[in-house]
């Protein structure tokens, strides 16, 4: 993203944008320019999803994005992008590492949900619990592995195959 106050510009990532809750990367005077957003390619799988009380308006108890390039059948980047799990929008970094030079198959996504604990430690608030935060981050996950894995087309998102 870029920042501008008056001449003066600056670039910065997204995810380096949020300092902690309620603060930004924003020195007086400064505001948001633009935001680079890159076009996707055949190699990428992209999705994002919002989980909130009310569609629309409404602050989100957990909202994603995920965005995976492979390549010969093996995943050569992942971002896996979360709100609601953490003061700030965060990544699942720890399980971003997991995911690089595997292929996107069922094992991994096990893989992935397992340690999906050791990136988050959600609050409970008057959103959602702590445990429903994590138990629909992790749905969320599987149901993009469902909606993009070409060997699957059933969408079984439940309690037993998330925890």
């Amino acid at each position: 993203m870029t920042l501008r106050k008056g001449e003066e510009q600056r670039s910065l990532l997204v995810e380096d944008f949020f300092i902690d809750y309620g603060k930004q990367d924003r020195l007086d005077g400064d505001f948001v320019e633009s935001i680079h957003i890159p076009f996707l390619d055949e190699e990428n799988l992209f999705a994002s999803y919002k989980i909130s009380k009310r569609r629309d308006e409404d602050i989100s108890a957990v909202a994603c994005a995920f965005s995976l390039r492979i390549q010969d059948e093996i995943i050569q980047e992942a971002i896996l992008a979360y709100g609601g799990m953490a003061a700030t929008p965060k990544r699942a970094k720890h399980v971003e590492g997991l995911l690089i030079g595997k292929s996107w198959t069922q094992e991994t996504l096990d893989v992935a949900l397992s340690d999906f604990d050791k990136d988050f430690k959600p609050l409970s608030d008057w959103r959602a619990s702590a445990d429903y935060r994590n138990l629909v981050a992790k749905n969320l996950w599987r149901r993009f592995f469902l909606e993009t894995d070409n060997k699957t087309g059933n969408l079984r998102l439940d309690r037993e195959a998330a925890l």
